[in-house]
């Protein structure tokens, strides 16, 4: 695989993940690309982990479902046990682990973990070398200048989740227009005291005109 291929396929998105003062909202466009050529454009790039958690995928297809997958496993093993949910630092933590013992043979994946638990909202960056972040809001992916350029313009401390879904909408939709690898809609969930829920596409239309 060439470079330039393999970095195509691990940037050709743009995914956007804002804590609010009482929530978390996850939203990503649907294309799959591979370098210049788009695999798929109904792509779920938004997961739920857990009632309470979720994340966004950016990266190659295969690694991303597999650390979807582990995490998930562990969040339910985690109820089981302990009676409870699983905080989203730990799942962030879990996250990182994956991917640092994983290091010689890297996944080549981008994450976002976000949610609401005891602590209130929280979101994360994990990147494939395994550096865990917490996150005011974050972007990435190929479309990530341009939905930044929103972002850091309309972002402020005390968003709430309505204000919140309503940006991270407007800065994927962005990044459509401005980046070959982001396309072909939007995805948006929110995850608050009520729990992981995807917006449908009526609810969507109501924020902003897609």
């Amino acid at each position: 695989m060439s470079n330039n291929v393999e970095e195509k396929i691990l940037h050709g998105t743009t995914t956007v993940g804002i804590q609010a003062k009482d929530g978390v909202v996850l939203c990503a466009d649907m294309r799959a690309s591979a370098g210049y050529f788009i695999a798929n454009n109904n792509t779920m790039k938004i997961q739920k982990i857990d009632e309470h958690a979720g994340l966004t995928l950016a990266g190659g297809v295969a690694d991303a479902q597999n650390i979807v997958d582990i995490l998930r496993y562990h969040s339910n093993l985690h109820r089981v046990e302990k009676h409870g949910p699983i905080s989203i630092h730990s799942l962030a933590r879990l996250c990182s682990l994956i991917f640092h013992q994983n290091r010689g043979y890297p996944f080549m994946a981008d994450i976002l973990v976000g949610g609401f638990d005891a602590e209130g909202p929280a979101l994360f960056n994990i990147d494939m070398f395994g550096s865990v972040e917490k996150k005011s809001y974050v972007t990435t992916g190929s479309g990530s200048p341009v939905a930044y350029g929103l972002l850091e313009e309309e972002y402020k401390e005390d968003l709430t989740v309505d204000e919140a879904k309503k940006i991270a909408l407007r800065a994927v939709k962005a990044a459509i227009v401005r980046n070959i690898g982001t396309g072909d809609g939007i995805n948006i969930a929110i995850m608050d005291k009520d729990g992981f829920r995807l917006l449908t596409e009526e609810q969507k239309k109501a924020v902003i005109e897609l």
